[in-house]
């Protein structure tokens, strides 16, 4: 009997162990282990959070055990059986959570506008001495997600990698994203947070390495068969090495032009990583308009051709009621929330249900 509690007390101390080492495992990883200012603001926030609520679970935590120890059966305690309401434990109990869940609600709000992926950053550098140096114009990739692989355009440079990301530090990146033909997520935790790349839609990140880093971007969305192996190297560099790569990945004699970009975008699993001397300039515009087969309309053609025959509405023909004016192609631009818009900006125009009738109309029908 004492040799099968002894065994069942080892594996309980080599189980301890295991959890222990996976959690100690777990504070190396790259989320809590920034490099770039973007991703350590993301962390604070975490460490925040998670404090906050520490300021209710701990307290609890050890009144369990109080409360077990001093009303244990036969010790102890106070006994009394007419008690229904104390206005001070009242007090404890809802203004403690209360201010915890407003110090929440301010947290989430404020950093949800500050760490808004789509817009610039206010700083790049993080030291008074790196923000003296004169601040260069961001660095634009283009990022693709593929089956299942990661196209990076470098339009600037006139290059493209697959599965390679070489960024420079202290220099601000804007990443456009978009996704071949499946939905997915582009993530590099030590860079920033996830950002989803849509088929047909662009997504925008702005980001910031503020030291030199390798690491290892992923897919976090799963999208099939190879989503296991669906990721690439993040390398942060010094601009030095960053002009002598991008000097290397031109030399690489490859050209990244349409009938290559048709075989690339096979589906492919553990796709080693690979250069692009040059890069069709049209291309990314092309898979983002979903158009690179020959012959295949580009979505600005059809909203063109939507605007010129009144769009989806078969009773209004005019030409020009499809898309409103102004709207020549897609957007590449989040537009700007109506909470920041004076009432003129918004406009007066009345509200129109699905079937395109209006509001009032409607209820007008209704009363009748």
């Amino acid at each position: 009997m004492s040799e099968r509690i002894h065994l069942r007390a080892r594996r309980f101390r080599t189980l301890i162990l295991i959890v222990a080492a996976g959690f100690l495992s777990a504070c190396q990883r790259a989320v809590l282990n920034p490099a770039g200012d973007v991703a350590r603001q993301q962390r604070d926030i975490i460490y925040i959070s998670t404090g906050l609520m520490l300021l209710i679970i701990v307290p609890v935590l050890f009144l369990i055990v109080i409360f077990a120890w001093r009303y244990r059966k036969g010790q102890g305690g106070t006994y009394d059986p007419d008690f229904d309401h104390s206005t001070s434990l009242e007090l404890v109990i809802w203004s403690a959570p209360l201010l915890i869940i407003i110090m929440l609600g301010a947290l989430t709000w404020s950093s949800t506008h500050l760490l808004d992926p789509f817009r610039p950053l206010d700083r790049v550098a993080t030291t008074q001495e790196e923000a003296a140096v004169p601040r260069e114009a961001a660095l634009h990739v283009q990022v693709v997600s593929m089956d299942w692989k990661w196209l990076f355009i470098y339009p600037d440079q006139g290059i493209a990698t697959v599965n390679e990301l070489v960024l420079p530090v202290n220099r601000e990146v804007r990443f456009d994203i978009t996704s071949t033909n499946m939905m997915n997520s582009f993530y590099a935790p030590t860079l920033a947070g996830m950002i989803y790349a849509m088929p047909g839609m662009q997504s925008t990140l702005h980001a910031v390495l503020n030291r030199p880093v390798s690491d290892e971007g992923f897919s976090a969305n799963y999208s099939g068969r190879g989503f296991s192996d669906m990721r690439f190297a993040l390398h942060g560099v010094e601009t030095a090495r960053f002009d002598q790569w991008v000097a290397s990945a031109k030399g690489s004699g490859r050209t990244l032009d349409l009938p290559t970009y048709l075989q690339l975008q096979k589906p492919s699993e553990k796709v080693p990583a690979m250069r692009f001397s040059a890069v069709d300039p049209d291309l990314y515009r092309r898979i983002l308009e979903r158009c690179i087969e020959p012959g295949k309309p580009c979505m600005t053609q059809l909203m063109a051709h939507d605007r010129m025959t009144g769009g989806g509405n078969p009773h209004d023909v005019r030409p020009g009621a499809g898309i409103p004016a102004g709207r020549q192609s897609m957007p590449s631009e989040k537009p700007e929330g109506a909470l920041f818009k004076s009432p003129a900006e918004k406009g007066t125009q009345p509200n129109r249900n699905r079937f395109g009738v209006h509001d009032k109309d409607a209820n007008k029908g209704s009363e009748r």
